[in-house]
């Protein structure tokens, strides 16, 4: 018997909101930034483009930066019992993030996470960011790598947990799509306002 949940990881399962902005504000970038994802939401330029031209601003940068960012962000509320509990209960668990792969990874293995998914910065042999991003979840994709994970498991339930219109393609493959504290306009079946309650959704379904 598997079961199979999939997390959005920023605003869900930690706090920060977006690890593409917090980079632009730790390394003074946002201003261009802010005219990238402008580009990018009317139409202008891809995801992957997009990407890259954020990442370009950083070049140079390294690792050990990075992840002096990465390393501080802190957990939601109950996310380290949630987890707990799901491994617990036969779940398989997945982190499907559109942000960037060194928080995801950190997260997933601190918590003990199957799957991880996000879009990592490429750096060189001297650990300096190179500009280049392997793009693995653009900004829709969250609902095929599901739809995957489905495929390969073949669970009896699948739940997704997110709070943004990117999480959205999720939700449609899923069984139960619970939002929390979910943006303007993002609904699921049931809408929550923090991991505990969330767990109360899992807690109901299993009984």
């Amino acid at each position: 018997m598997v079961r199979l949940i999939a997390f959005d990881l920023e605003g869900t399962l930690v706090k920060s909101i977006s690890s593409w902005v917090e980079l632009h504000k730790k390394f003074g970038t946002w201003e261009k930034g802010r005219e990238y994802a402008e580009r990018f939401f009317s139409g202008e330029i891809g995801y992957v483009e997009w990407a890259e031209l954020d990442a370009s601003l950083w070049r140079g940068h390294t690792r050990d930066e990075i992840m002096e960012w990465a390393n501080s962000v802190e957990y939601m509320d109950g996310a380290e019992e949630l987890i707990a509990f799901l491994r617990d209960n036969d779940f398989k668990i997945a982190i499907l993030s559109s942000g960037l792969m060194c928080l995801a990874r950190r997260v997933g293995a601190e918590l003990g996470v199957d799957y991880v998914y996000a879009n990592e910065l490429i750096f060189d042999e001297e650990g300096l960011v190179t500009g280049k991003v392997n793009p693995e979840v653009d900004f829709k994709s969250k609902g095929a790598i599901l739809r995957d994970l489905k495929r390969e498991l073949a669970p009896e339930l699948t739940i997704a947990v997110g709070d943004g219109f990117n999480d959205i393609s999720m939700f449609r493959e899923a069984d139960v799509a619970i939002a929390i504290n979910p943006h303007e306009g993002v609904e699921g079946d049931h809408v929550v306002e923090s991991l505990h309650e969330v767990g109360e959704i899992i807690r109901g379904l299993l009984d």
